[in-house]
């Protein structure tokens, strides 16, 4: 059965994000419903994927990451408003059963993702 996974990298230290919030959204019909909140660990990975087996389905699903908080908790002085706060990435699951990995590489004025492995 399929899955979907995330890490996230401090880019601007060199290192994995610890203790960033992460919440997964389901969308449909234009409506944001809750799934599950994580937070990441020492290696920047929640302890288990966000979502496996049947309760990943074919669909939309959006994942905010609280990178601006993280940020704000290493120490660093950061401009009110923060560039970056909160990062949505939006990402659509054609085929349950695969896993789905989406790395965030993060620093508090830039962001990439892919789909990872």
């Amino acid at each position: 059965m399929g899955k979907l996974t995330t890490h996230v990298l401090d880019t601007a230290h060199g290192k994995p994000a610890a203790g960033v919030a992460i919440e997964l959204y389901g969308i449909a019909v234009g409506a944001r419903l809750l799934l599950v909140r994580a937070t990441t660990n020492a290696d920047g990975r929640c302890d288990a994927p966000l979502l496996a087996d049947y309760k990943l389905q074919a669909g939309v699903y959006e994942l905010d990451f609280h990178i601006g908080d993280y940020f704000a908790a290493q120490g660093l002085v950061l401009p009110q408003p923060r560039f970056l706060d909160l990062v949505t990435l939006r990402i659509g699951v054609h085929d349950a059963s695969a896993h789905y990995h989406v790395p965030l590489l993060a620093s508090p004025y830039a962001y990439s993702t892919y789909r990872g492995s």
